[in-house]
């Protein structure tokens, strides 16, 4: 058991002081329980379900033949990294995705058609390995519900640095205030940002929270921010696109609450 303050260790920068029980070995999720990984696309409310983490046991790189294992736990600066050092192909996305594997397999992360599943093989859970083929997943969804110990991907040699530098500007296009990432997933054929703009969300404030003058599909955090300041923002901003363009926009970011 751990001690964490939420809005230290959240990206966005909310939340209370809560306790976390570690994962030392596997084992099932409680059907009430919530696992963290890095917190970079949490928003918390002060009502929380039980909260879980992945001990160091798990958060590893493991070289093999034909395939690369990585720990659930294992961050994404590591695999970056790991993969930059070993000419490993495939993992230039981590320059634009925070937070652990775990959590980027469970939402299928990634940017515009590169995405974390586009290269993985199998997820070890409580229930043994599954192929990928077995798993339901969408553009960042996925209808994994339990914990993910370890992944394997295809193992190709090639790193490429234009694909690391081309991610790396878009992070730089990011703002730069606290957030959990993007708000809102883009609606197919269309931009979440770009509705948001045409909406007049772009630097609607309440409170500490805004949705940025720079990005309108990032909710930040100015200072102070609270949760029922940013779910009011989302509130809103979810009704104005609605109305304006009979759009429904549905979160990239997940809200954490009993």
């Amino acid at each position: 058991m751990k001690t964490l303050n939420l809005a230290s260790f959240s990206s966005i920068r909310i939340g209370p002081i809560a306790k976390i029980s570690l994962i030392e070995e596997q084992q099932k999720l409680p059907p009430n329980g919530f696992i963290l990984g890095g917190c970079n696309n949490l928003l918390f409310s002060d009502d929380l379900p039980p909260l879980f983490m992945l001990s160091k046991n798990f958060d590893f790189i493991h070289l093999g033949k034909n395939t690369l294992h990585i720990g659930g736990a294992t961050k994404s600066g590591k695999i970056l990294s790991y993969a930059k050092k070993h000419n490993i192909a495939h993992f230039e996305l981590m320059q634009k995705l925070p937070g652990t594997l775990g959590g980027m397999i469970k939402m299928n992360a990634g940017l515009k058609e590169w995405e974390v599943f586009k290269y993985l093989l199998a997820i070890k859970t409580s229930q043994g390995w599954i192929p990928k083929e077995a798993i339901k997943y969408d553009y960042r969804y996925t209808n994994i519900k339990d914990i993910i110990y370890e992944a394997k991907f295809e193992l190709e040699y090639g790193f490429d640095n234009e694909l690391l530098g081309m991610f790396k500007r878009f992070r730089d296009n990011q703002p730069k205030l606290p957030s959990a990432g993007s708000c809102f997933k883009n609606p197919p054929n269309n931009f979440a940002g770009k509705l948001l703009d045409e909406a007049g969300l772009k630097g609607k404030r309440i409170g500490g929270m805004e949705f940025s003058s720079s990005h309108a599909n990032f909710l930040v955090n100015l200072g102070g921010g609270t949760f029922q300041e940013a779910v009011e923002l989302i509130t809103l901003a979810k009704k104005e696109v609605l109305e304006k363009f009979q759009i429904e926009l549905q979160l990239e970011l997940q809200i954490v609450k009993k």
